[in-house]
C-alpha cells in the first residue's frame, strides 16, 4: 500500500483547505475529471447518500481505482464530519463498511489530521461478513439480434465494474472509467439531473395549478383591454356595403392596426376620419370579407341610433380605459371558450348623465374612466347598450 503514495507527502487540513493541490498529484484525464465531478456531487447529499457512497467504493481502493488523487482529498474532507459526527453501531459499521475503509486509509496516508479530530476506529469489534447478491441471469431475447447485442454489452460493462480493485491496477485511467460506468440507478450525474427534471416538472405543475386558479376568476371588466385609438384614415369595405375599415393608432409599438366597424349606416366618411375613440384591443381578429380586423370600436346604441363612446380631452392612443375598481391586467387575447366578453358586455350601459357605466347587483354602477378619473361619456342616449 506504501508504494501507492509514494510520490506524495502527506498533506494537513490547512493544507487541503488553502493550498493549490494541483502540483500534489498527477493531472486527470477527461475521464478522470468526470468521474471526480460525479463524486463530488454525491458527497454534497451526505449523509442521504452514504449507502450509494458505499456501494460504490466496493471494488475501489481509492475513489478513481488504484491510485490516489486530488478527488480523495477533495471528497475526504466532507465526508470527515460525516463519519465522525455520530457513533455507528456495529450493524452500520457493517453497511458502510468500505467507506470507512477508504477514509481511514485516506487519513493515515495522505492527509495529517489533529487527534481530536481523526476518525478512530475500533478494529477489535466483529462485523458480519459482507454478503454480495448474485448477479440475476439475463434472459436471451431470441426474436430480436439487435436486443442480445445490447444485453451482451451491458454484462461485459457489469463485468468490467465488479472486477477487483487488484486486477484493475494495470488499466490505469481505463480502470476508472470501467468502475465508474455504473447503472443510471447508481450514477450520481444523473441521479442529479434525474431530480432536477422532478424539480422542473412540479415547477410547471405548480404553473398550471396557477392558471387553473386564475382561469376559475369569474369573468369581469379588468379582463377587457380598453383603450384611446386614434382613426388615421377610414374607408369603405370593398365588398361589404356596411362596413368601413379604419386605420387605428392604439399605441402598440408595432403601429396602427385594421380594424372593420359596421357603421356605415350611422356614420358618414367624413365622421370617421382623424378622430379620437375607444377600442376593445384583446379581442380575438376576425376576417371579416377577406380583411383582417384585429380590434372594434366601442359605441353606444338604442333602437336605431349610435353614439361613439367619446375619450377625455386630452386623450393620446394607448391610454388605459377602465371601469372604476377594476383596473386590473387584461388578457393578452380573449379566449372565445371562456365567453368573458358575452358575460361581460350586457352589463355596459349609460346613466341619465351619459356616462358609460358597468352595472353591479347589489353594487353602485362603475364608471368607465381614464387613469386620471376623467369619466367617459356618449353623446345623448341614456340607458344605452354599450358594445
Amino acid at each position: 500500500m506504501a508504494d501507492l503514495v509514494a510520490p506524495l507527502k502527506a498533506l494537513s487540513l490547512k493544507d487541503v483547505e488553502k493550498a493549490d493541490l494541483s502540483s500534489e498529484f498527477a493531472e486527470l484525464s477527461s475521464e478522470e475529471l468526470a468521474l471526480e465531478s460525479q463524486w463530488l456531487t454525491l458527497s454534497k447529499r451526505l449523509p442521504e447518500s452514504l449507502v450509494e457512497f458505499n456501494d460504490n467504493l466496493r471494488n475501489k481502493t481509492y475513489l478513481l481505482g488504484n491510485k490516489a488523487s486530488i478527488a480523495d482529498v477533495k471528497v475526504f474532507v466532507k465526508v470527515l464530519p460525516i463519519l465522525t459526527g455520530k457513533n455507528y453501531s456495529v450493524e452500520e459499521l457493517a453497511q458502510f463498511r468500505h467507506v470507512f475503509r477508504w477514509a481511514d486509509l485516506i487519513q493515515n496516508s495522505l492527509i495529517t489530521i489533529p487527534d481530536d479530530m481523526k476518525l478512530k476506529l475500533n478494529y477489535d469489534v466483529e462485523i458480519p461478513r459482507e454478503v454480495k447478491a448474485k448477479p440475476e441471469k439475463k434472459k436471451k431475447d431470441s426474436a430480436s439480434t439487435a436486443t442480445g447485442t445490447k444485453e451482451a454489452k451491458k454484462e461485459k460493462k457489469s463485468a468490467q465494474a465488479s472486477a477487483p480493485a487488484q486486477a484493475a491496477s494495470a488499466a490505469g485511467a481505463e480502470s476508472a472509467s470501467a468502475s465508474g460506468a455504473t447503472s443510471k440507478e447508481e450514477d450520481p450525474e444523473k441521479k442529479a439531473k434525474a431530480e432536477a427534471k422532478k424539480a422542473a416538472k412540479a415547477k410547471a405543475k405548480a404553473e398550471q395549478e396557477a392558471k387553473a386558479k386564475a382561469a376559475a376568476v369569474p369573468p369581469n371588466p379588468s379582463m377587457i383591454d380598453f383603450r384611446v385609438g386614434f382613426i388615421q384614415k377610414a374607408v369603405k369595405h370593398p365588398d361589404a356595403d356596411s362596413l368601413y375599415v379604419s386605420t387605428i393608432d392604439m399605441g402598440d409599438e408595432e403601429g396602427p392596426r385594421t380594424v372593420c366597424s359596421g357603421l356605415v349606416n350611422y356614420f358618414p366618411l367624413e365622421a370617421m376620419q382623424e378622430r379620437y375613440v375607444v377600442v376593445i384591443a384583446n379581442l380575438k381578429p376576425v376576417t371579416m370579407r377577406g380583411i383582417k380586423s384585429c380590434a372594434m370600436v366601442l359605441c353606444a346604441s338604442d333602437e336605431g341610433k349610435v353614439e361613439f363612446v367619446n375619450p377625455p380631452p386630452g386623450s393620446k392612443p394607448g391610454d388605459k380605459i377602465f371601469f372604476e375598481g377594476f383596473d386590473g391586467t387584461p388578457e393578452k387575447v380573449l379566449n372565445p371558450k371562456k365567453k368573458i366578453w358575452e358575460t361581460v358586455q350586457p352589463n355596459f350601459s349609460t346613466n341619465d348623465k351619459f356616462e358609460v357605466i358597468y352595472k353591479q347587483e347589489g353594487k353602485p354602477d362603475a364608471k368607465l374612466v381614464n387613469s386620471k378619473g376623467e369619466v367617459l361619456h356618449n353623446s345623448t342616449i341614456v340607458n344605452a347598450n354599450v358594445r
